[in-house]
């Protein structure tokens, strides 16, 4: 049963050395971020897994131990997704997409140690009944599940975003944030998936299955943070 769920950006600029000098500019996303995912610890879970969107053909499971990196961004930084079993070599034969890698990085700076942990990568593409599907499926495999749960928003909301500015995206957002901090299920579920897509919202898919995880789970929501730095909708939320 889904216990407790942290929803936080994805952006590989969240790690300070990606972004450089930018750094400062994303530290209120960063300490809201951690916040979440000490309300994760606190819930006492038995597994942890983390959630992000990826591209068609790189969705499935990312056991624990995977390695990521970001040396696609110029740095010379890996992270792990937590600790291989004991016993178990950890594989990097499937390095982490970004977005988990991103999701590591925050259980890193977090010391996570509270919970086994597993990533999913979630077809961007995938419809709102496979992803509502695959979160009952989270929320399943354990008595105590908690989700990190790794998505932007729209990145439409400024002519320098990187779609460029679209007129609905700031309505688009003002919905996302508002369902994402109430734990309004029925609303993350309803998301229009075309216009999702054509204000590249990476975070649909990731927050329709923290939806379907939740459905019975009766939980509240709290939104930490909101805002849209470089053009792209940024929301960090706590559900309990």
């Amino acid at each position: 049963m889904l216990v407790a769920a942290a929803v936080c950006p994805c952006p590989p600029l969240l790690v300070p050395e990606v972004a450089t000098g930018a750094a400062p500019e994303l530290d209120a996303a960063r300490a809201a971020c951690l916040d979440a995912v000490g309300l994760l610890a606190a819930a006492r879970p038995d597994r942890l897994y983390v959630v992000g969107p990826v591209p068609e053909g790189v969705h499935g499971v990312f056991p624990a131990g995977s390695a990521g990196s970001f040396a696609g961004f110029g740095v010379d930084l890996s992270v792990r997704l937590g600790e291989a079993p004991k016993g178990t070599a950890p594989s990097d034969d499937r390095p982490l997409p970004a977005p988990l890698a991103v999701g590591a990085w925050l259980l890193d700076r977090a010391d996570w140690a509270d919970a086994p942990i597993e990533g999913l990568g979630v077809d961007e593409a995938a419809t709102p009944g496979v992803c509502a599907g695959l979160g009952n499926g989270l929320a399943a495999s354990a008595e105590r599940v908690a989700l990190l749960v790794m998505g932007d928003g729209s990145a439409c909301r400024t002519v320098k975003a990187p779609g460029y500015l679209d007129e609905r995206a700031a309505g688009f957002d003002a919905e996302a944030a508002r369902a994402l901090g109430t734990a309004d299920v029925a609303a993350l579920l309803a998301m229009d998936t075309e216009l999702a897509y054509e204000l590249k919202v990476v975070g649909r898919a990731p927050w329709q299955v923290l939806a379907g995880a939740a459905e019975d789970a009766g939980l509240d929501g709290r939104l930490l943070f909101e805002d849209a730095p470089y053009g792209v909708g940024y929301f960090v939320a706590a559900w309990s």
